[in-house]
């Protein structure tokens, strides 16, 4: 049976979600913060401050990011030394 990469990091331990998750995987993407606000509906602003770490997000407003790069094709791994890779070419 053929997993999606979302079920697969439902099924395995969840990975919380960090600044350095969004970064390195905006970037594996080549995302601006227009282009990741756009997709997962979340403010630039937000997202920004998350990123500079003036705030923590909610758990929604992760989960709305993470929806957004899992779509793109973004797997995040190794929650203690945070990772990110592409499943399939953007």
């Amino acid at each position: 049976m053929f997993m999606t990469s979302e079920l697969m990091q439902q099924e395995s331990t969840k990975i919380v979600l960090t600044a350095a998750h969004v970064r390195a995987a905006r970037g594996l993407l080549h995302w601006s913060l227009a282009d990741l606000a756009q997709r997962s509906g979340v403010a630039v602003d937000t997202i920004n401050k998350w990123e500079n770490g003036k705030q923590q997000p909610r758990d929604s407003t992760r989960e709305a990011i993470r929806k957004a790069f899992s779509e793109a094709g973004v797997i995040f791994t190794n929650g203690k030394s945070p990772g990110v890779r592409l499943e399939r070419e953007p």
